[in-house]
């Protein structure tokens, strides 16, 4: 951030909005690049008003109202840095919108050098000032950043024996990437609640301490959910295509691949039957590249308030790169951004801007964020999501064939403490024709209370039982099912080899 706001400093910009929630970090990086353009910083706030950065104990409480602030500032003619910190609720005011248009105006008549710097968590322009403002964003620390601050943090707590470190050169490693995606001052307290609960050693356990911090701290946003990894790859039965295409791109994001020429994969988008192992395909990504995941609810993204969504996409997308090397998962996209074409109409057109934010994000994102998008319906899927460009692939997901099916039932059995040497899969594969895996997997347990409830064991009579009385979904919905085949001929790849 200090080289971009440096730049726009120099060249005279007037009005900039810093959006972070790193205040104090923040300050301090404003304050050293004034120092380096020996320019003084004043910072404000509605409750201390005007306050000198190199005098913090003097305040100027006059100045507390913001539009004599602001009438201050046009009327000073000498160069300097205002800092508005949290100013974003008196954009509501016509009077204070107004002043700050005439301070943008007046920069080129004025030989001082002015900037006025709007900082705070949220970014909430009126339409008056999209033409006057400059949005700069404060990024969240980087790995580096983050390492030195854990330097500096043991060795200060080593010296007052307040705390024993025992952490070797890779569980310092792992430690500094759990704590990617905080700020400095949520990395601090999750740090120091390991310590704590560690009985004032920080080890190992500091990397599952934190993770479980960040958790917490990610799902606060509402926006994005953070998942543990935990299903694997071979829990998914067949997709035999779409296996070999993740396995070939497992050191997809290491600094090798880079040397090697090949880009970072940017996602793929997976289209088909409800219950055919989308989701689950997700979820085991994770897994198998060893990488967070993180799940975006596209419909959580649009708020009541005018500009809001935007923001909540803008967050969601810097939180995901602040972490990665990452898995964003977008569950049943076509539905948070249903309604696209008509939103004009019904919603000012904040659906399309989202949406067309996003692909954007899509197409020219640089850090390596791998986005794993499912659809149901493709009805609902905008033209511009299955361009090409916006994911290296588009998998369709069939319906499991016999000897997916085959797999599907061993796979369930055996998760099930159930031996699967001893019920006749190929039967079972016939006689669930027409079933996605939720359905056989549901089969499963169906059979299982019905044994329980006899006081038994499994037996095949009951899994077949449970087959004659099920109705497929591709049954009851056959026009459908055809309907997106046709198109995923023409569109899509198939996720696994055989034929149908």
């Amino acid at each position: 951030m200090r080289d971009e706001l440096d730049l726009y400093i120099r060249a005279r910009y007037p009005l900039l909005w810093v959006v972070t929630a790193e205040e104090q970090r923040a300050l301090r990086e404003i304050d050293e690049l004034g120092k380096a353009q020996r320019k003084r910083v004043q910072l404000w706030s509605t409750t201390r008003g005007l306050v000198n950065a190199a005098l913090p104990d003097r305040e100027d409480t006059s100045k507390r109202d913001p539009l004599q602030l602001l009438k201050s500032i046009l009327d000073d003619s000498e160069a300097g840095i205002w800092v508005l910190r949290d100013f974003h609720p008196f954009l509501k005011d016509a009077g204070v919108v107004r002043r700050l248009r005439e301070i943008a105006f007046s920069q080129s008549d004025q030989k001082a050098n002015k900037t006025v710097i709007l900082l705070g968590p949220v970014l909430k322009l009126p339409p008056e000032l999209e033409k006057e403002i400059a949005v700069v964003d404060f990024d969240l620390p980087t790995s580096e950043q983050l390492q030195r601050r854990l330097d500096d943090m043991t060795a200060r707590l080593q010296e007052a024996s307040r705390i024993e470190v025992r952490l070797d050169r890779r569980q310092r490693a792992q430690l500094v990437q759990a704590c990617l995606g905080l700020t400095a001052v949520e990395a601090d307290n999750a740090l120091a609640k390991a310590v704590v609960q560690a009985e004032g050693v920080l080890d190992g356990r500091a990397i599952e301490a934190v993770t479980a911090e960040k958790k917490q701290i990610i799902r606060k946003s509402g926006l994005l959910e953070y998942y543990d990894n935990t299903e694997l790859i071979d829990n998914v039965g067949g997709l035999d295509t779409l296996k070999s295409w993740l396995r070939k791109r497992v050191r997809a994001f290491t600094d090798e691949a880079r040397v090697f020429g090949l880009p970072a994969p940017k996602g793929i988008l997976l289209v088909g039957v409800q219950g055919c192992g989308k989701s689950l395909i997700a979820r085991s990504v994770a897994s198998m590249w060893r990488l967070p995941l993180l799940r975006l609810d596209a419909g959580r993204l649009f708020a009541s308030l005018v500009g809001s969504s935007e923001e909540n996409l803008r967050q969601a997308i810097k939180t995901a790169e602040s972490i990665a090397p990452a898995i964003l998962w977008v569950d049943e996209i076509e539905k948070g951004f249903s309604g696209v074409g008509s939103s004009n109409v019904s919603d000012a057109g904040t659906t399309a801007r989202v949406f067309g934010s996003f692909v954007t994000w899509l197409q020219e994102k640089q850090k390596p964020v791998f986005v794993v998008a499912t659809a149901n319906d493709i009805s609902g899927l905008p033209a511009e999501l299955v361009r090409k460009g916006r994911f290296d692939e588009i998998f369709f997901v069939d319906l499991p064939d016999m000897d997916e099916r085959r797999e599907i039932w061993r796979i369930h059995l055996a998760k099930r403490n159930r031996e699967p040497a001893q019920f006749d899969l190929d039967t079972l594969a016939i006689h669930s024709d027409r079933l996605s895996g939720a359905e056989i997997e549901q089969a499963v347990i169906a059979g299982l209370y019905e044994a329980f409830d006899a006081g038994r064991p499994l037996a095949m009579s009951d899994l077949l039982d449970v087959l004659g009385e099920t109705v497929a979904l591709s049954t009851m919905m056959r026009e459908e099912l055809e309907a997106l085949r046709a198109w995923a001929q023409q569109r899509a790849r198939p996720a696994t080899s055989r034929p149908r």
